[in-house]
């Protein structure tokens, strides 16, 4: 065990001398937007134009229609349940709750897509 010890100390002190003797190599970076004076067609001058808030209010809205899509297959699974409960007052509860919350959840994210369109649309201008 002690000699295990040793040489993984050995291994980390050689790693942790040679990272700091060892000369990094230069760099140097190309700018890659120099070439869109004369084609400006290119994916990457025309993402030269799109900003942060564009981006994040892109994300924002792939995820609200996701839930919207989420609260319409919740509403169709409680009127599934609520045909089949057959009368019992618990499946007919559970099932209309069910209805009642995907309503609720499908309100939520049409106003959320709504502010979130009008706060990010004040941030783009």
């Amino acid at each position: 065990m002690k000699k295990i010890k040793s040489i993984l100390l050995a291994a980390v002190l050689a790693l942790g001398v040679g990272s700091v003797v060892l000369p990094a190599s230069p760099v140097s970076a190309i700018n890659v937007f120099e070439q869109c004076g004369a084609n400006s067609d290119t994916a990457v001058c025309k993402a030269k134009d799109d900003n942060a808030a564009s981006m994040v209010q892109d994300v924002i809205n792939i995820l609200l229609y996701v839930l919207g899509i989420i609260a319409v297959i919740m509403i169709i699974i409680g009127g599934i349940r609520f045909s089949t409960s057959d009368g019992d007052p618990a499946g007919v509860k559970s099932a209309r709750n069910t209805i009642i919350y995907a309503i609720v959840g499908l309100v939520v994210a049409i106003m959320a897509y709504a502010i979130v369109n009008l706060v990010l649309g004040y941030f783009k201008k």
